[in-house]
């Protein structure tokens, strides 16, 4: 049977009450926690590109995009307090809906984080090459070094973009010899992060550029821009849902929460409320100053964001200015309104901050590929530690060769509707996950547990639909492709060698910790 396999919740559990971690956080600490895991990526990236796709309407988009996070948040949180140990959505469903689907779940998670650390480098390299060479160095990056050929669509000019390249291999080298984020450096850059978009919000509001009508019209491509297009109010919070990813942080620490019932749902919502009206404010400010209209086609469609006819409208002098052609558009908005010192001030928290996302993505999916292979379910030499950095270093490589080589080649708007692809695909199954779990383990405890959640759930279910099929046709596409790449590649290599379907079961809270192993019957039953 295809979905006989499932890992004993039992197995699971018992190497996350070995744990015991200390209850300490409150719902306001949850919430701060929250707010420095979401603001960062999105919002200092993906202006430019959800403008280009919503115009003003980039305000609605945010709204959506937090509303489908929100519902999809509160089932993260019942599981990961549930099930507290390493591999995310992937052991979630291993627990509930069986190896296949937890295989499929696994496969999209590797679109999810190796694909984001590959936007967030593209990123990084636009505030790198416009505030750090350009506005304080004086150094002009010659296009064909600062952008792959398929980020200007073929426009000439254009073959690798080296400083994405360069800072996705850095972050890389880093992590295989053990270096991690200090908590304290953590908290520093969060700090610089929300006191550069607060005196964003504060400066744009407050500018005499700032007008009224330039919200209108507010829905140039209306609030559905069609299926596939990953046009209008709707596509582009099909995008700039990436601006969200990181509440599934908050998720897991429900188990050092104190009183989880209480505080769990009021540090998820209050964050994911702050950062929607954070974002709503700053997207106002830069469309409110200098405009945010996007260049239409011929047939009064915009044209793609990050395609070749939109590089080449901006290449004309009557757009070059405008926010939806600027790499590094938040400091850019600030420089038109003349606040260069700020803006660059701004691009530099940017230029700090961001690095330190593409390590956590990166470390993420390392840790995901780990999990796997200690299940069987990939070669058991990526889960190989290296003796002297104690880190797993194959897999760590051969990560960040993938995010270098999608950062070197890829622009970021597309390489973000990618990633949200296999991340609405795993909450999605987190949404099916708690409800499997409910009906089949019913009685098991739930330091927090969601209530409605038969309106809760599908909720969820039908938001991660909704945006998936609202981005454009491309990332539509890649995520069936994907998955049938993976399920090739199940079929043919994992389900002959996975631990559980020999009778063994392995859990492994994460490297370096404990290990639990069980035998089993091959059907799944214990003893």
């Amino acid at each position: 049977m295809l979905f006989d396999r499932v890992k004993p919740l039992d197995a699971i559990l018992a190497t996350a009450e070995r744990k015991s971690l200390h209850r300490s956080l409150s719902g306001l600490q949850l919430m701060l926690f929250g707010i420095g895991c979401i603001i960062g990526t999105g919002i200092f990236v993906l202006t430019a590109a959800g403008a280009q796709k919503a115009g003003p309407g980039l305000m609605l988009a945010f709204a959506i995009a937090g509303a489908v996070c929100i519902v999809a948040a509160l089932c993260y949180a019942e599981v990961a307090a549930m099930i507290p140990v390493a591999g995310s959505a992937y052991t979630y469903s291993y627990a509930s809906v069986g190896e296949f689907l937890a295989w499929t779940v696994g496969w999209a998670l590797i679109l999810e984080y190796a694909v984001a650390a590959s936007a967030v480098s593209v990123g990084w390299s636009g505030y790198f090459t416009g505030t750090i060479l350009n506005e304080f160095l004086g150094i002009q990056l010659p296009a064909w070094l600062s952008a792959g050929p398929l980020a200007l669509g073929g426009a000439p000019g254009g073959l690798i973009n080296l400083p994405a390249l360069l800072i996705a291999m850095l972050i890389t080298g880093l992590l295989m010899i053990g270096t991690s984020e200090s908590a304290k450096v953590n908290a520093v850059l969060v700090a610089i992060k929300v006191t550069a978009l607060t005196a964003f919000v504060a400066l744009t509001f407050t500018s005499a550029e700032f007008d009224v009508d330039k919200f209108n019209p507010f829905l140039p491509a209306g609030v559905f821009g069609g299926i596939g297009t990953g046009l209008g109010a709707v596509g582009a919070a099909a995008t700039i849902f990436f601006a969200y990813v990181g509440f599934d942080a908050v998720s897991t620490a429900a188990e050092e929460t104190k009183n989880p019932q209480r505080n769990v749902p009021f540090g998820l919502i209050g964050s994911l409320l702050f950062c929607t009206v954070f974002y709503i404010l700053v997207a106002a400010g830069a469309i409110g100053t200098i405009g945010g209209q996007p260049i239409m086609g011929p047939n009064g469609i915009p044209f793609p964001a990050g395609s070749e006819e939109l590089a080449r409208q901006c290449a004309l002098p009557q757009y070059a200015a405008s926010l939806v052609c600027s790499d590094e558009a938040l400091a850019h908005v600030l420089r038109q309104i003349g606040w260069s010192g700020v803006g660059n001030m701004l691009g530099v928290a940017a230029f700090l901050a961001l690095p330190s996302v593409i390590l956590v993505l990166i470390f993420a999916q390392t840790r995901i590929f780990f999990v796997m292979s200690r299940d069987g379910l990939l070669p058991e030499r990526l889960s190989t530690v290296h003796p002297k950095w104690k880190t797993p270093h194959i897999v760590t490589f051969l990560t960040g060769l993938v995010v270098a080589v999608g950062a070197a080649f890829f622009p970021v708007g597309l390489l973000a509707d990618y990633a949200n692809a296999g991340t609405l695909y795993a909450f999605f199954m987190v949404a099916v996950t708690v409800m499997v779990l409910r009906v089949k383990d019913p009685h098991r405890k739930r330091p927090f547990r969601m209530a409605g959640v038969w309106i809760v759930a599908p909720l969820a279910l039908a938001g991660c639909v909704f945006l998936y099929v609202n981005l454009p046709i491309e990332a539509i596409l890649v995520l069936p492709a994907w998955g049938a790449i993976g399920i090739a590649i199940y079929f043919l290599y994992s389900r002959r060698r996975s631990h559980l379907g020999r009778g063994i079961v392995e859990v492994v809270d994460d490297i370096g910790g404990e290990e639990t192993m069980i035998p089993i019957h091959p059907e799944g039953r214990t003893g």
